[in-house]
């Protein structure tokens, strides 16, 4: 036995075998104690016991070095260490020549991973687990976690086998035949469970959990239980995938109910049917830099029925769209294959069945011309939601303008501009069989810039300097006979009720079957006030905008002037924003309408939002709520939200939203409803989220 002998001097002493035989550069070993069995070439290193070679770190409270082989067998606390990677184990062997290892009882992590097994076998790249849990996060009862017979785990990259079950802490909840999962998503699930009481409802709870079935696939269901309505299920999943430059994502949910509750009537008056159902589908794809596609399915059998179960989801999307898109983008122009289809029978829905369409972006010609360019054929359908007639249209449109930018000076430009539109409907109305219109536009586009600067500071809200951008605009357009033919076209694309102000310019009319605003002249007063950033270039303070028209040929009717439009926001600071939008007659100076918001934040602890919303004679709306973050695991919010036209509170909700281990994302609501037509009074609502970053 030697004792207290330096660990270099053993490696010249006693290891110049595996120098010459096993690596080409000799392990650095340090030991308390340790002693050699010159018989058989074996080194056993205990008290602080540590073997260095190369990138690879081996401790233990004892290790055996096989000289001659490169073998190290370890007891007692093993831990291989090799750049960010780091394994431990009860015991095992390690080969210095290979780097293949063989451990017991292993634990080792990869953010967000903890790893556990019985056995593992291979190298710091790959390795077969035997026995294996991985948890997400760290081991608790709250924690997703997978647990496998048998997998092959790839360091950094993905982890693959089959035989294993997916669930929480130490319940095993959803068997997986097999799977072959990127790392990165190997753990996360998309579990959402809902729970509460609403007089409408019922007691309630609502789970949807999807399983990662296949690299970028997971697949699931959504299902429920209503006390006052009945049992609600359907699949649900999602998908990814990111290779080659393509990009490609989607998922999908339904649910399907025979509804034994109060049924109510649609949208429509008509009586909700007891059977009942949804399926809402979406997905988005990037082919290359050039190609994209979009697509969404939305099929509801009755238009309350995802209100009814599903309002989160219901407030996002109040009228369901189902239409498909592949949009291709060249250096200056786009070709767009768009179809959009009417699955549901309680809206009105333009249909593309489907319409093709080439765009040319502003393109110099010379002589300082530009010319802008479209066409496209679109067969067009819209069915009558009661007894009227089926609308259909084959429609061939085509748009050419040129313009020609003239600047008198550096602070005024003047763009006069010339075009028309050939638009041809072979399926033509009132005893027609096909109509052709040929309208020609002319007018003129105009800027004249003007800025001042002053020298103001003020510390307290971080102005350094003022800018002052100035711009009077006029734009003019003259467009004879622009009804032209309305007896003959079907009338698909027409005008829809909208509070803005609508394009004057005939190649962005979008109503191309209800076409108006033949003489329009329109006038806007943009403001722009800036100060120096004091990171880089300049922050806006206050922008400021003013529009109305005249129409020098009104409908009967209508006024000369339209409304003055005004936008204001305000943003002083990075912590407060204030914005208004609002329209009101000359005419009589009434407010037609008027939209406000008032955002306040500290960006950590707390935040509020004031706003208003109110449309003459329809909605007179005042919104508030407020987020307050207690620590890292508790935040609260208070929402309500006022009806000053019939003076009550139509909302009025309390909630509590608790980070749970750094995994679960759980909110706690209690809600009072006023003068919904659906919506219970009373809600209490609690909702469970896992995390996912």
């Amino acid at each position: 036995m030697f004792r207290g002998i330096p660990a270099l001097l053993l490696v010249l002493l006693l290891c110049g075998r595996v120098i010459a035989q096993v690596t080409p550069s000799a392990p650095v070993v340090h030991a308390d104690t340790t002693s050699v069995d010159l018989a058989t070439g074996v080194a056993v290193l205990t008290g602080h016991a540590r073997v260095e070679y190369g990138p690879a770190l081996l401790v233990a409270d004892e290790l055996r070095v096989n000289q001659s082989t490169g073998q190290i067998s370890a007891t007692g606390n093993f831990t291989i260490t090799s750049g960010a990677q780091r394994l431990l184990a009860a015991s095992g062997t390690y080969n210095l020549n290979t780097g293949a290892f063989t451990l017991v009882d292993l634990r080792a992590g990869e953010p967000p991973y903890f790893i556990t097994a019985a056995k593992a076998e291979g190298t710091m790249k790959e390795m077969i687990l035997t026995g294996a849990v991985v948890t997400y996060d760290e081991p608790g009862g709250f924690s997703p976690t997978l647990w496998a017979d048998q997998l092959r785990y790839v360091a950094g990259v993905n982890i693959s086998g089959q035989g294993a079950y997916l669930g929480i802490g130490n319940r095993r909840l959803f068997p997986l035949t097999k799977f072959d999962q990127p790392l990165a998503a190997a753990l996360q699930p998309t579990i959402i469970a809902r729970a509460g009481f609403s007089h409408t409802l019922g007691a309630y709870f609502d789970l949807d959990v999807r399983m990662p079935i296949w690299p970028g696939i997971k697949l699931g269901a959504d299902v429920g239980e209503y006390s006052a309505r009945g049992p609600i299920a359907g699949p649900s999943g999602s998908y990814r995938y990111d290779a080659g430059g393509q990009d490609v994502t989607g998922d999908f949910t339904s649910g399907f109910i025979r509804d034994h509750g109060t049924l109510g009537t649609d949208v429509l008056g008509r009586d909700v049917p007891m059977n009942r159902g949804y399926f809402d589908w979406s997905h988005q794809q990037i082919i290359d830099e050039n190609l994209t596609i979009t697509g969404a399915f939305n099929w509801w059998k009755d238009s309350e029925v995802l209100r009814d179960f599903h309002p989160d989801e219901f407030n996002k999307v109040q009228q369901p769209d189902s239409f498909f898109e592949g949009l291709y983008a060249g250096n200056n122009y786009s070709i767009d294959l768009f179809t959009r289809i009417a699955p549901n029978n309680f809206e009105l829905v333009q249909q593309r069945l489907p319409e093709l369409r080439f765009d040319l972006v502003p393109t110099a010609v010379g002589g300082g011309f530009y010319e802008r360019f479209n066409t496209g054929f679109a067969a067009l359908q819209q069915d009558s939601l009661f007894s009227g007639p089926t609308l259909r249209s084959d429609r061939f449109d085509t748009f050419y303008s040129i313009d020609r930018p003239i600047f008198p000076t550096d602070w005024l430009s003047i763009t006069p501009v010339a075009g028309g539109r050939l638009t041809y409907y072979d399926k033509a109305i009132d005893g027609r069989q096909d109509y052709t219109r040929w309208l020609g536009e002319v007018g003129v586009d105009a800027q004249l810039r003007t800025s001042g600067t002053f020298d103001y500071q003020n510390a307290l809200w971080g102005i350094n300097g003022l800018r002052h951008l100035l711009t009077p605009v006029l734009s003019y357009r003259y467009i004879p006979e622009i009804d032209r033919g309305q007896a003959y076209i079907p009338p698909i694309d027409t005008r829809v009720f909208s509070t803005d102000l609508q394009p004057i310019e005939l190649g962005n009319m979008r109503n191309i079957d209800d076409l108006h605003g033949a003489n329009v002249l329109r006038l806007g007063l943009d403001n722009l006030l800036q100060t120096r950033d004091a990171g880089y270039g300049s922050r806006d303070l206050v922008r400021f905008n003013l529009t109305s028209d005249l129409d020098l040929s009104p409908e009967p009717g209508q006024h000369h002037w339209s409304d003055v439009y005004q936008e204001l926001e305000i943003t002083p600071a990075s912590w407060l924003n204030f914005s208004v939008y609002d329209h009101l007659s000359p005419q009589t100076f009434g407010l037609h309408e008027f939209n406000s918001k008032l955002a306040l934040s500290d960006h950590e602890w707390w935040s509020m939002q004031l706003s208003s919303t109110y449309l003459q004679h329809q909605i007179e709306e005042y919104f508030m709520q407020y987020d307050q973050r207690f620590n890292e695991v508790w935040k609260g919010l208070v929402r309500v939200r006022y009806d000053a036209m019939l003076q009550r509170w139509n909302e009025l909700t309390f909630g509590l939203q608790q980070n749970l281990r750094n995994t679960w994302s759980v909110r706690y609501a209690v809600s009072w409803n006023h003068g919904q037509q659906r919506e219970a009074s009373f809600g209490l609502n609690v909702q469970v989220d896992l995390i996912r970053f």
